[in-house]
């Protein structure tokens, strides 16, 4: 074999994509079982709300108003129009190939295997580093309700990682701990605990919005945009990743009862409800407190302190306190879901070892990539402050929205006739707006969040020439164990 023959091979078996009609016929299938398909349109639609409504809503809005005023409602709208070109390309993709390794399986089946695994690497970013940052609030806000309603804190030493002033954060722990239970449970119980929990916090944001609008001052909003539409586009970037977490829908496509008719609709129905209630509760924020303000109030206390002027009392702060308490435990639970079923679909297909795949046959769950990854998240919670390396989950998000967008293009030629119980509307011009925005997001991204991002996708490839490569089911030509 001739030196350009060996290149030219050696650059198929990266391109090399794995056939729609193989991993879809692989869908709930692991090592030693399968996974239960019990999830409904209500459970998928709140899996993703509750991945998305969280800590945006309750930290975002102070961060965004300085930067544009009253108008920060058009930035939360500004920001939904920009996940809505990625969630209609996710839409039709989940309902083409209704599987769990969401953008990852999307990738493999349009891309090739490498740019896959990319893709599949940065998600394990996004998703591990971006739970533990959850999880690091999380003790924040159960520390504000303890003193609201019962007048005590967690000591410091054990409520903060090293760095921040304390030892261990125990907190942070304890909920990733509460996460891992319920999904050991089963896929049901934990899509019932989550929409319960999710229907809990819609009910608290929806009790603020009450509140709030009875201390409207028509003054609050003049003037509206105070810093020009430089002002709102500043902070529509930064309230997008308040929208991060609406593809959650998409990795339980092995656990869904009608995937191809749910997971569509799911998605785009999750990006309605989050976007209306972001709009409700900066519209009420605003109007019930004047706009410059929220600087001086903080950014985790911006909600509170809204309550505080609107009442004068402690009493509506501390239900506020105990919905973000809740709101952030929903997140942890639904994104470690995420990650757990990601890390499957890659296993199945030999990317990362077998572990990954090995579902209980009594709990119908993968309880050991369950523990492997509660862990993992645990410790980087508890004993790692994260910093500005939070930011740089956000690269990666960007990333795997792009190419889900450029997926969507490919699949359209490739593969014509597969059927699609959802198509983007004005194709191609809405996957083409997609691409547009998510690289316009990322080019104005800080250079250590993309040297961040460089180091870690240096550390992917890595892993995938010394790992991924050598044991791919695709290259062996064989579904291998767990597979048909």
């Amino acid at each position: 074999m001739t030196a350009g023959t060996a290149g030219a091979s050696f650059a198929r078996s990266l391109l090399r994509t794995k056939p729609v009609d193989r991993i879809v016929a692989e869908g709930g299938q692991g090592e030693g079982g399968e996974l239960k398909r019990s999830m409904g349109l209500l459970q998928l639609t709140f899996f993703s709300v509750g991945a998305t409504l969280g800590t945006g809503i309750f930290v975002v809005l102070g961060e965004a108003v300085p930067l544009a005023g009253p108008a920060v409602v058009l930035s939360f709208v500004l920001a939904a129009v920009t996940a809505l070109f990625s969630a209609l390309s996710y839409a039709e993709l989940a309902g083409t190939i209704p599987v769990s390794g969401s953008s990852y399986s999307y990738a493999y089946a349009t891309l090739g295997e490498l740019v896959a695994w990319v893709c599949g690497w940065c998600l394990l970013l996004e998703y591990a580093v971006s739970v533990s940052a959850v999880a690091v609030g999380w003790g924040s806000y159960l520390n504000a309700f303890f003193d609201s309603a019962l007048g005590f804190t967690i000591p410091e030493a054990i409520s903060n990682p090293p760095g921040e002033g304390g030892l261990v954060n125990v907190p942070a722990v304890v909920v990733v701990l509460f996460a891992t239970l319920l999904l050991l449970r089963g896929t049901s119980e934990s899509a019932t605990a989550n929409t319960i929990m999710v229907f809990l916090k819609i009910g608290v944001l929806l009790f603020f919005c009450a509140i709030a609008f009875t201390a409207v001052r028509s003054r609050n909003l003049t003037p509206f945009a105070p810093m020009g539409w430089a002002g709102i586009s500043a902070a529509g970037g930064k309230v997008f990743f308040s929208y991060i977490g609406f593809d959650a829908a998409s990795t339980a496509g092995e656990e869904a009862k009608n995937p191809r008719r749910d997971l569509p609709l799911a998605i785009v129905l999750s990006l309605a409800i989050v976007t209306v209630l972001y709009v409700l509760v900066g519209l009420a924020a605003v109007a019930a407190m004047h706009w410059e303000r929220f600087e001086l109030s903080g950014a985790e206390a911006s909600l509170a302190q809204v309550l505080d002027v609107a009442t004068g009392r402690s009493w509506p702060s501390t239900i506020l306190a105990l919905g973000a308490v809740i709101a952030i435990a929903s997140v942890v639970l639904t994104v470690m879901y995420g990650q757990t079923r990601i890390l499957f679909a890659m296993s199945r297909d030999g990317l990362v070892p077998d572990v990954f795949q090995r579902v209980s046959p009594g709990r119908r769950v993968p309880v050991a990539n369950t523990v492997i990854v509660a862990v993992f998240i645990a410790i980087l919670a508890a004993a790692i402050p994260l910093g500005r390396l939070v930011d740089a989950t956000s690269i990666g998000t960007l990333f795997a929205f792009a190419l889900v967008s450029v997926g969507v293009i490919i699949l359209r030629r490739t593969r014509p006739e597969l059927p699609r119980s959802f198509r983007t509307p004005f194709f191609p011009v809405t996957p083409l707006l997609g691409v547009g925005f998510c690289v316009y997001l990322m080019v104005g991204l800080g250079g250590v969040t993309w040297a961040v991002f460089g180091l870690w996708c240096l550390i992917g490839l890595a892993a995938y020439f010394l790992y991924g490569r050598r044991h791919s089911r695709l290259a062996a030509g064989s579904a291998g164990r767990g597979t048909p």
